[in-house]
């Protein structure tokens, strides 16, 4: 068994996205080879409902998928297809735009005006770009649960996790998506293939992703200056990127830690990405806008 290296440490950036929606951006819009298949991670995590409450208006995509995972609040979407829903806390939206949709997703918070919730898009290979598109509700029930001796509990969204195996299924890149939550004090070994690129995004408390391999300190991009060291110390809204090996280790600080854990096959298939359409030329692209303009992009089915 080999520990995974921390490869890098970065907080998440914030950016304003759909018709003005503040969020925390941990990765996309750039080099996201290192992530294959996954392309973006936004958490759009918030307490005033005036930077969130204009939601995220009418919009197409394709060639990709965007899994959606509320925490507290709630998110009601639509689409061109004539589909309708409402997600909330613990539930989660598999949605696969194949070729193409038209959507809107609309932010309410909870009572005390909370919102929190992730939003990750992962790629389709070149096979799968212009699938039919398909939806996977899943509401929080449905959501297996894994709870160790020590209080470690962790949520399996999708693919297996100690012999249980998440809701969402039929996913191109196989990938596994955790919500993990390690109690105050305590280390924890995970399994992580080692065909598989992983990273761990976390959003509560802090801790430390153990790198036996490379235990001198490395500068990483911080927001604000400073170091982390190559052990992986993070806090929150940390994305901590991970080298190859089959476990991850992380040890948690006074207050515990939660964290995303994902993982999926890299696709290794160029990219051609323009704002929420992904494909694998430029010239599928320009046809993609090109059928947005026209009336063309929503095949019949």
């Amino acid at each position: 068994m080999s520990i995974r290296p921390v490869k890098s440490i970065v907080q998440a950036q914030p950016t304003i996205e759909g018709a003005g929606v503040r969020l925390r951006r941990a990765f996309g819009f750039g080099a996201t080879s290192e992530f294959d298949p996954f392309l973006l991670l936004d958490d759009f995590r918030n307490e005033r409902p005036e930077d969130y409450v204009a939601g995220f208006p009418w919009h197409p995509h394709r060639g990709i998928e965007t899994i959606t995972y509320v925490l507290a609040g709630s998110v009601s979407h639509g689409d061109s297809l004539g589909n309708r829903g409402t997600l909330g806390a613990g539930d989660v939206q598999w949605m696969t735009a194949g070729s193409g949709i038209l959507h809107q997703e609309m932010p309410k918070g909870d009572p005390k005006g909370r919102m929190h919730g992730f939003q990750l898009w992962a790629n389709l290979p070149s096979s799968l770009k212009m699938t039919s598109p398909r939806y996977q509700d899943v509401t929080s029930p449905e959501i297996p649960q894994v709870v160790d001796d020590d209080g470690t509990t962790v949520r399996i969204i999708c693919g297996e996790f100690r012999g249980k195996k998440g809701p969402v299924l039929g996913i191109a890149a196989d990938p596994r998506y955790l919500d993990v939550w390690v109690p105050p004090g305590r280390r924890k070994v995970l399994p992580v293939e080692t065909s598989r690129h992983a990273f761990a995004y976390v959003f509560e408390g802090s801790g430390t992703f153990r790198d036996a391999s490379r235990p001198q300190p490395v500068k990483t991009d911080i927001v604000g200056g400073g170091t982390a060291s190559a052990i992986g110390e993070t806090g929150n809204r940390s994305l901590v990127l991970f080298e190859n090996g089959d476990e991850v280790v992380v040890q948690a600080g006074d207050a515990g830690i939660r964290f995303l854990l994902v993982s999926g096959r890299p696709l290794q298939e160029p990219v051609a990405w323009q704002g929420p359409i992904v494909m694998n030329t430029d010239e599928e692209l320009r046809q993609a806008f090109a059928e947005l303009r026209n009336g063309t992009f929503i095949r019949e089915r």
